[in-house]
């Protein structure tokens, strides 16, 4: 089974990319919804952040407005949080991967935010990156409820650059140009890892490792 890890900064397209993997059958890890549900009502993660940040949990959930609160801007608070969530949400992809290769999946794609910045980039065979213009990034994540230019500054510079991450990727997917190109590109993709032999799993992936990254 061929890993592929997906990824590309905020605005650039990467859910529509993992959007149209999934529509072509390849089972696809998104780590923005581990996080969600283990801070959702009974999730894992509820009771954890409960006791490290007060006031954060109503009815039963984490109240993802106010740990956001609590956690911008203040870098130990962060590391905090992250140092709950991290190995839970490295346990749901390593779930992910054991039932995607009994299902005998020929790729499973670890659809993660910050894969270089967490280090889950050891984990894969290949490395997609999603890009898109810096202006048409922007114009993306200003039409997000609730975002503002600070909030938008503030998670760039926890990221690594586009540049770096186009550098460091075995493929880069445009995203700006038509969702037909972005398409066709995936399809291309797809195609070649499928006639691969992948070396991650299951070795690789159940020894040591950085903590997997989120957004």
């Amino acid at each position: 089974m061929v890993i592929l890890g997906l990824t590309g900064s905020i605005g650039m397209g990467k859910t529509t990319a993992a959007d149209m993997l999934k529509r072509m059958g390849i089972p696809v890890c998104d780590s923005d919804a581990v996080v969600h549900a283990l801070l959702a009502k009974g999730g894992a993660a509820v009771g954890p952040v409960g006791a490290a940040f007060s006031g954060v949990v109503r009815e039963g959930a984490v109240d993802r407005a106010a740990l956001g609160k609590q956690v911008f801007g203040d870098a130990a608070a962060l590391h905090r949080l992250e140092g709950i969530l991290h190995p839970l949400v490295y346990e749901a992809q390593r779930r992910f991967l054991r039932q995607a290769a009994m299902r005998g999946a020929p790729i499973a794609v670890l659809d993660v935010p910050l894969l270089f910045e967490g280090g889950s980039d050891q984990w894969c065979d290949a490395v997609l990156v999603v890009s898109a213009p810096e202006f048409l990034q922007t114009q993306r994540v200003m039409a997000r409820p609730g975002m503002t230019l600070a909030r938008l500054t503030a998670t760039l510079a926890r990221q690594m650059s586009d540049a770096e991450k186009r550098k460091r990727a075995d493929f880069v997917v445009p995203t700006g140009l038509g969702r037909r190109l972005t398409l066709n590109r995936l399809r291309e993709i797809v195609t070649l890892l499928a006639q691969r032999q992948g070396t991650k799993w299951p070795n690789a992936v159940l020894g040591p490792r950085k903590p997997a990254g989120k957004s």
